[in-house]
């Protein structure tokens, strides 16, 4: 049996129980192991505030003492700039041009995977480690996958959909690869003398403090009014920003007057152009093909059409597809319509469990205006 490898390793320790975890495993694995906590607030009270988020100086302090107890040299990298530049100005951007960003996705592929891998490799490091939940399989031709965690319940792989062959190569997920509960988890870390093995769990956007996104938008992108149409193009209401909204919300849509049907309505499409946001019934959300942009491929890219199952959503379900790659696009067609599929997000391409690769998604067609054309 042949034996793994002692790896210089830089563990990215946010300050909370996963890659406290993490870091533990990979120093117990025999790995030459270094804590860093990346600070991404130039003022880190901004961020969130207690244990429900990151960034903070709190968590920053639980990175450290968990690294005091698992033994590891511990530093602290301030990539402020980056962040605001990479992921924050990048979320205000998608949300004035009417798409829906995920901003985890775009961290781990522009701050975990390639600022912080980057400078680990510039420093001898050998290896990226995360708490992460997804599993690296290393190939008889030495190539290595990315696939689906042990645990699907847990699977983070839709956000590390982004990374290409060159940073997986240099990935170390170690919590992937285990069948073990998340209350499992907390008592490995409760054992191992780890005082974040209590700490809630982070949710929401790490940068909106308040978790008020639409607060968050207003404030950088004022407020314009603009109108709220129905699929005939007839005004139907107002808004005060069209950032506000996003392609299948149904709640705070401030309409007056009443559906013909009575049925609840939709946002089906928002248009920055002309500010404005347009409203119907839910089966108009169906769609059964999309263009994406800016692939990336966890590997060799493919060649021509082929059959997989795509996830749109970071905790959504997967849905059989065709893609097919066109230059710098990728088409994909539904095998059944799905809905409330939204630009700006990610579709994350699976073969089983091995992640393809991902894009964003540009564009979609509705199922309506496939039947009417005769598809």
């Amino acid at each position: 049996m042949t034996a793994t490898p002692r790896l210089r390793v830089l563990a990215a320790m946010s300050g909370g129980v996963d890659s406290a975890v993490a870091a533990a495993r990979a120093a117990e694995a025999g790995h030459d192991v270094t804590g860093v906590h990346l600070a991404l607030s130039a003022n880190p009270q901004s961020f969130r505030t207690g244990a429900r988020g990151c960034c903070t100086l709190e968590d920053s302090r639980d990175a450290r003492r968990a690294a005091d107890v698992i033994g590891i040299p511990f530093y602290v990298w301030d990539l402020a700039e980056r962040f605001r530049e990479d992921v924050v100005d990048d979320f205000v951007d998608e949300y004035r041009a009417g798409r829906t960003p995920n901003p985890c996705l775009r961290c781990n592929e522009r701050i975990k995977f390639a600022a912080l891998l980057d400078r680990a490799l510039a420093l001898g490091f050998d290896a990226v480690c995360t708490g992460h939940y997804a599993r690296i399989v290393t190939r008889p031709d030495g190539e290595r996958e990315m696939h689906r965690a042990s645990d699907e319940a847990k699977d983070q792989s839709y956000v590390l959909g982004v990374l290409d062959a060159r940073q997986l190569a240099h990935a170390l997920f170690p919590l992937g690869d285990t069948l073990t509960t998340k209350a499992e988890i907390r008592v490995e870390a409760e054992r191992r003398g780890l005082a974040v093995a209590k700490k809630p769990d982070s949710h929401d956007i790490c940068f909106i403090a308040d978790g008020d996104t639409q607060g968050f938008l207003a404030a950088r992108l004022g407020a314009a009014e603009g109108d709220i149409l129905d699929e005939d193009g007839e005004r139907i209401g107002t808004h005060q920003g069209a950032h506000g909204f996003t392609v299948g919300q149904r709640k705070g849509l401030r309409v007056g007057r009443p559906a013909p049907d009575g049925k609840p309505r939709y946002v089906l499409d928002i248009s920055p152009v002309d500010n404005t946001v347009t409203v119907g019934p839910a089966e108009s959300l169906d769609i059964r093909s999309l263009t994406a942009i800016r692939p990336r491929w966890c590997g060799a890219p493919p060649q021509g059409p082929a059959r997989y199952t795509a996830q749109l959503r970071a905790h959504g379900d997967e849905t059989p597809v065709t893609a097919a790659p066109e230059g710098e696009e990728l088409r994909v067609s539904f095998d059944a319509p799905v809905r409330g599929v939204a630009p700006g997000q990610a579709v994350v391409l699976y073969d089983g469990t091995r992640v393809v690769g991902s894009a964003t998604i540009a564009a979609t067609r509705r199922a309506s205006d496939e039947a009417a054309a005769g598809h």
